[in-house]
């Protein structure tokens, strides 16, 4: 009779692992590879943001398919010459906040997680008084994809739902990147991040909560990013979003 080895939390086989284990380990990188590699079904994502009354667009970065976006991370974060014509030809008026829905490294992510993290937002958006651009769904994008499309559309903000890298128990599990004054020459370092959200994660209200606080602050200081510390777990401020003063 064999018997799991104590410590071990997958069980032992004798010397091996357990059948079960081993299957369980396949699928779940088979997932997290298919995650990376399924293409971004954008088009599903219109209706459902229409009904929550939001336009959207559709742009691609300058990485023309997933081989090259893999390969050459340096063009998932500029946008291809024909979607910046296109945005500059949009007639998008320059909105306080835009949100970029990015595949990244997960479709999955922003498919299952994007719109849900946008429904319960909004309120908070209306409480604080930001106006909302269209919201732009991006092909092959990297974090910093969503500066270069904040100022092409002259946005105050932009903050990016992106697919995060897939991990073998979470291969949709969705990011934000929240940065204020989008250009092209941010530094990660002038970005606040917020991750894992995903409902055996960060709960899409949860995350709903943290954007709009750090949203609340952001526009209060002028900044983002390592002069911007995320209190908003502090219990004192749970709750405490207020409208902005009048924007200018």
């Amino acid at each position: 009779m064999n018997l799991p080895m104590r410590g071990s939390p997958l069980g032992r086989s004798g010397a091996s692992l357990p059948t079960r284990e081993v299957l369980n380990f396949g699928l779940a990188h088979a997932r997290a590879r298919d995650a990376i590699h399924q293409p971004f079904a954008s088009q599903q994502l219109v209706a459902p943001l229409a009904a929550l009354g939001l336009e959207a667009l559709t742009v691609h970065s300058a990485a023309p398919d997933r081989h090259t976006y893999l390969r050459r991370p340096d063009l998932g974060r500029q946008l291809a010459d024909e979607s910046r014509a296109d945005l500059a030809a949009s007639g998008v008026r320059p909105a306080d906040l835009l949100l970029v829905i990015g595949d990244g490294l997960s479709s999955w992510a922003v498919e299952r997680q994007a719109v849900p993290l946008i429904r319960a937002l909004l309120p908070y958006l209306r409480t604080l008084g930001i106006g909302l651009a269209p919201v732009v769904l991006a092909h092959q994008s990297r974090v910093a994809l969503g500066d270069d499309i904040g100022e092409t559309l002259k946005a105050r903000a932009v903050a990016i739902l992106i697919g995060e890298r897939p991990g073998l128990s979470s291969p949709d599990s969705l990011g934000v990147y929240l940065t204020w004054q989008p250009h092209r020459q941010r530094l990660e370092s002038e970005r606040n991040c917020i991750s894992n959200i995903r409902p055996e994660g960060l709960s899409h209200d949860a995350a709903a909560f943290k954007l709009a606080w750090l949203l609340e602050q952001a526009f209060l200081r002028r900044l983002t990013g390592v002069g911007l510390k995320d209190e908003s777990d502090n219990p004192a401020l749970h709750g405490k979003i207020k409208p902005l003063p009048p924007l200018k």
